[in-house]
């Protein structure tokens, strides 16, 4: 990874599925990214399972200054040196919390399971730490607009007013705090979640 560059970490999402839909949205976002800032490096954080297919949607690109890595010791690192992430909704986001690094989520279903999941969860946000603030801590880019162009804009929006993200950091780790300080913080997180589900 070259040493001049600012790291922006993503996460594709660990299912095939996922990551068929997600990767190519990710990657013409750093294409848009290309055309006028050369700074940055982009890391995709991987599975070992994973990695080979994230590396052939490599091959269907010019792109350059990207890489992708399995090994959670290097992952931990290359996160703690990330300037920003730009994460799939899920366990993932929270390790990008954990890590100190701003973040937006995305993600997009098949029309089929997004009407499935609207039917079965009832609840406004898709990352626990906007879900147990009632209200957007980090920006969520869902379904028509996960593309991109927005991803593109929200990220550029942050990098250029550093106070937004000073804001999101320290909302988030009040919320970690918060969650920390419960008996356990997975049993936390499953009773919030418990709330959002319909019976």
């Amino acid at each position: 990874m070259p040493k001049d560059k600012k790291i922006i970490s993503i996460f594709p999402g660990s299912r095939k599925s996922e990551i068929n839909i997600l990767l190519p949205i990710q990657l013409k976002f750093i294409e848009l990214m290309n055309k006028k800032y050369l700074e940055y490096f982009f890391v995709f954080h991987s599975t070992d399972e994973n990695k080979q297919l994230i590396m052939d949607h490599f091959n269907n690109t010019q792109i350059k200054n990207i890489d992708v890595i399995s090994d959670e010791n290097i992952k931990s690192q290359v996160l703690s040196n990330s300037i920003f992430a730009v994460c799939k909704s899920g366990t993932a986001s929270l390790q990008v919390c954990n890590s100190n690094v701003p973040s937006i989520i995305v993600y997009k279903l098949s029309f089929i399971n997004f009407m499935i999941f609207k039917l079965l969860v009832n609840v406004r946000f898709a990352n626990i730490i906007n879900i147990i603030n009632d209200r957007e801590v980090i920006p969520e880019l869902l379904q028509g607009e996960c593309n991109a162009e927005e991803i593109y804009k929200s990220v550029m929006y942050f990098l250029k007013n550093p106070e937004l993200i000073k804001k999101q950091l320290d909302d988030c780790k009040k919320t970690l705090d918060g969650i920390r300080s419960k008996t356990s913080s997975s049993n936390e997180a499953a009773s919030i979640l418990n709330k959002y589900l319909i019976s």
